[in-house]
């Protein structure tokens, strides 16, 4: 099956190739992110692959539609980018990888809490800079700290037993208790308790119309004070302009971000030789107590080679008539 493949990257070519080493498929790789300017690109082909900042809107996918598509294999978990009530009209199939290393996310979002912790991406620099003073560089031990998890999925899980083995009591929240979490002796309670009696929080649920904006003004209002906040999952989980005004006024002690919910126009990119013109995004970049990446936490070769691989193997399925068992659906209403 002929497939256009948008967003590509170097490193999308290297994997998405060699998970077709069978050569069941005819990969064609496009630079352009997807949406309704960028969707002419895929006139003739069956499915489109894309990306977690492609725009598959009502326009783009009858576009999409309109030149014979009628498969997406998206390349990551997260399908909130997807408007699937006008996918399930017109009978386009969306399919996803659910899953390919929840240990990439997880140590990733350890890696920031430890990053924020003891302030390493600040004493890098000095250092570099032959300033070797460690005035303003004073941490805390996570040992007997009390950590957040809200989303208990599997990567909640792998991050809930890594700061387990730090020593540190454990918060949970979600919809139904996870077993594994249970067994390090998490406490599951509701959301409002988690904020007010964590030290550190940290997100791993999917972006929905419920948990938009979760963290919000109310939301940081309730954390103790000088809390941490990490975001690995969606951007737009947290209400950006709330967690600057709490980084301001010293309500929210310290923040790491992956994602970012206007990101779209950044990650992936290189615009060092360019002004940023997300006036919020800047804004954030000015803290001494913020850490973000550009949307990295999933990049291992474990994880690309798995997703490389299931992506493959879900156009393989629709081709075959096979059950989709990794399709998305809109909700019944």
């Amino acid at each position: 099956m002929r497939i256009a493949v948008f967003s590509t990257k170097p490193y999308d070519r290297e994997y998405l190739t060699a998970a077709n080493d069978a050569r069941l498929h005819e990969l064609h790789f496009l630079e352009p992110r997807l949406n309704c300017e960028t969707a002419p690109l895929a006139h003739g082909f069956p499915a489109v692959c894309a990306f977690v900042n492609d725009v598959l809107d009502a326009e783009t996918l009858a576009v999409l539609h309109a030149g014979g598509t009628r498969a997406i294999a998206l390349r990551s978990a997260g399908f909130n980018h997807v408007h699937l009530p006008t996918a399930a009209r017109l009978g386009l199939r969306v399919m996803r990888v659910p899953a390919y290393s929840p240990y990439a996310v997880a140590e990733h979002t350890v890696g920031l809490i430890l990053t924020l912790t003891r302030r390493l991406h600040k004493a890098y620099v000095r250092v570099r800079e032959g300033n070797f003073s460690l005035d303003g560089l004073l941490g805390f031990d996570l040992h007997g700290r009390t950590v957040g998890v809200v989303g208990t999925g599997k990567i909640g899980a792998i991050v809930a037993r890594i700061m387990h083995g730090f020593g540190c009591r454990l918060l949970c929240h979600d919809r139904v208790e996870n077993p594994e979490c249970v067994a390090l002796g998490a406490k599951y309670v509701p959301l409002d308790e988690l904020l007010a009696g964590a030290d550190i929080i940290t997100l791993h649920c999917p972006l929905m119309p419920e948990t938009h904006h979760m963290i919000s003004a109310a939301a940081l209002a309730n954390m103790q004070r000088g809390a941490m906040l990490i975001n690995t999952s969606r951007g737009a989980l947290v209400e950006t302009k709330a967690v600057i005004g709490a980084l301001k006024h010293g309500q929210l002690g310290s923040l790491g971000l992956d994602v970012y919910e206007e990101e779209g126009d950044l990650f992936f990119e290189d615009l060092s030789r360019q002004v940023i013109q997300d006036d919020v995004f800047s804004r954030l970049l000015t803290f001494p107590n913020v850490m973000i990446t550009a949307h990295q936490a999933f990049f291992t070769r474990e994880a690309l080679d798995a997703i490389s691989r299931q992506t493959i193997a879900n156009v393989t399925a629709f081709e075959r008539g096979e059950t989709l068992v990794n399709q998305v659906s809109a909700p019944a209403s």
